[in-house]
This record gives C-alpha cells, sequence and structure tokens, in this order.
C-alpha cells in the first residue's frame, strides 16, 4: 500500500532534517569532543550525544512522559525496544551506551555510536566481554553515566527478555550508582510493536521512514533506585529484570 500524500510529506521533510541534523553532529563533535580539553572525553561525549538526542527527536510526532528520580551517573540498566531508546535516555540525561558489536557496522548509526564513545561488547568472546567490563568501568569512574541494555537485543515490548548477566561485574563493587529504567512506546493510530520497536526482521532505513511518517507517539520512561544486595551476576541479572518488569506493569504517567 502506497503511502497517504500527508506521511510522504513527512518522510520527506523528516528525512531532510534528520540529514541536517547528522551534518550538524559531526561539525559539533569536531569542535566540542575530538578536542576536548575540560571535561573527560567520556563526560563531553555523553554531552555531545545529549545536545544531538534532543534535536533528533524534534524531527518525530513524540510525546514524552518521565517518572522516577533521573539518574545522573553510575550505571543505568534497562529494556530495550528501539534505536530510538538511545536518543530518549540521551535527551534526559547525559549518557554513554554499552552496545552489541555488531550496531558498530550499521550505517550511519553506527558511526554516530562510535563518536558518541559507545563501548563495543561481543559476546561470543570471553576476552572481550571482560574488556568490556573494564571500560565500563572507567567510564563510570570518570563521572559519567553508563547504560546498559542487558537483553542483548531489542523486542516488541510484550514482555522483557531474560538478561545476559556477563556486563553486570560493575555493578557489584556498590561504588557507583545503579539505576533501573523502563521505556514503553505507543501509538495513537496504529501498533507500536511493528511500527516504532526495533525487531525481528527490521532494516534501518525503512523502519526508520516509517517511523518519520508517524503521527502522535508517545513514549513513557520510568526510572527506579535499585541496591544490589547480591554478589553473584546470575541474580543481580534476575532480579533487575523482575524489578523493570514491576515498572512496565505499573500504569503509565
Amino acid at each position: 500500500m502506497k503511502p497517504s500524500c500527508g506521511r510522504l510529506f513527512r518522510i520527506v521533510c523528516g528525512l531532510g532534517r534528520f540529514v541536517e541534523v547528522v551534518v550538524v553532529a559531526l561539525v559539533d563533535y569536531l569542535l566540542s569532543c575530538a578536542f576536548a580539553r575540560k571535561l573527560p572525553k567520556p563526560v563531553a561525549r555523553a554531552h555531545w550525544i545529549q545536545r544531538h538526542s534532543r534535536r533528533a527527536l524534534k524531527i518525530f510526532d513524540i510525546r514524552m512522559s518521565i517518572a522516577g528520580p533521573v539518574p545522573a551517573a553510575g550505571l543505568l540498566v534497562s529494556n530495550h525496544l528501539s534505536y530510538l531508546d538511545i536518543l530518549v535516555i540521551s535527551s534526559i540525561a547525559p549518557a554513554l551506551f554499552v552496545a552489541k558489536r555488531e550496531v558498530k557496522f550499521w550505517p550511519v548509526i553506527g558511526l554516530l555510536a562510535q563518536m558518541a564513545g559507545t563501548l563495543f561488547v561481543d559476546r561470543q568472546r570471553r576476552t572481550q566481554v571482560a574488556e568490556t567490563n573494564n571500560q565500563i568501568q572507567a567510564a563510570l569512574d570518570s563521572g559519567a553515566l553508563v547504560v546498559l541494555f542487558p537483553e542483548g537485543t531489542s523486542s516488541n515490548g510484550e514482555t522483557v527478555l531474560p538478561f545476559k548477566s556477563s556486563l553486570f561485574e560493575p555493578a557489584m563493587g556498590r561504588n557507583h550508582a545503579v539505576t533501573i529504567g523502563c521505556i514503553q512506546y505507543a501509538l495513537d493510530e496504529g501498533d507500536a510493536a511493528s511500527e516504532i520497536c526495533y525487531w525481528g526482521d527490521h532494516t534501518f532505513f525503512p523502519h526508520l521512514l516509517n517511523v518519520l511518517s508517524l503521527r502522535k507517539f508517545r513514549v513513557a520512561v520510568r526510572f527506579a533506585p535499585f541496591i544490589p544486595l547480591t554478589a553473584d551476576r546470575k541474580e543481580l541479572a534476575r532480579l533487575s529484570r523482575a524489578e523493570i518488569l514491576k515498572l512496565k506493569e505499573a500504569p503509565v504517567p
């Protein structure tokens, strides 16, 4: 089915603005991050991605609601539904992200993720996982907020997938605050699971064009403090997932 004239107009306008945001972000990176001296580089990159995430979100017809104490530093453990999650969380608080290695090679998004200081992990290589844990710890020690999506992939939002425990090591030292987060999308007209969530056989550019065409979609983001009460990584992963499921089932503000 061909898109209506209204949807086609929104796609064309949105795509033009998206390209503009990317170009401005690249120039700003050279000025504020590549030669940053005053702020530690991870923090400088987190502020860079926040500025341009806020600009990017203005492209979409999106309404956001936020509940709970917004973390300023430490580890944020969240469910994962779409690449939009990065824009949403970054617009709320400057943050660095942990992502699967494949994201590094995505068109446009991969380049921006590298520039934003994203920590890429290859869970198939045990030595690389240990290295990523060390990078997470170093970023936390620098005062950054680090966002972890322990599901390891995005989903359609019907539930929260089981958490992978390999990157919970930095949360066990109790030297930094741990926060849980829950993201939920909704559409006034349509199905958020199939049109906003990025999962299954979706590919980036067709999905982006469809999201640009949507009208009036909503995102609810909820945060809550989480106190690690165990030194077992697998148990910590299970407990944090259970708490995020509780946030998910709570009434949307």
